[in-house]
């Protein structure tokens, strides 16, 4: 896999590209997309800091890279924030990058200090 920076979340993603739905994981700290028909999964890591979810990085398996699986993972995230009420600090550059392209997400998307802390 290469580094881009289990509550089920019925986002609707992904239904005609043989991908499921993307999955909240806490206790492996990450949110999931299963690709069918494979044994690999694309995984966005986060940590919990002062309410919000810090999320530090994005992993989809290479072989896989340039087929959008990390858009649909990263618009099932904001999704699954956005239904749960809760706001995100992206520290992945890659989950920054799709924010930036889908500004409609900012009402999940919290801003952060020079440090990286939420506010």
């Amino acid at each position: 896999m290469t580094d881009r920076c289990a509550t089920h979340m019925n986002t609707g993603i992904g239904k005609d590209n043989n991908m499921s739905d993307v999955v909240e994981n806490p206790d492996e700290h990450r949110f999931e997309l299963i690709i069918e028909g494979s044994d690999e999964i694309a995984a966005s890591y986060f940590r919990e800091r002062g309410g919000r979810l810090v999320c530090t990085h994005t992993i989809v398996p290479p072989e896989l890279e340039g087929r959008g699986i990390g858009s649909r993972l990263a618009k099932g995230i904001l999704e699954a924030l956005r239904a749960s009420g809760r706001k995100a600090v992206l520290l992945c550059p890659f989950l920054a990058a799709y924010h930036e392209r889908h500004p409609g997400y900012a009402d999940v998307v919290a801003d952060r200090d020079s440090s990286g802390a939420a506010r």
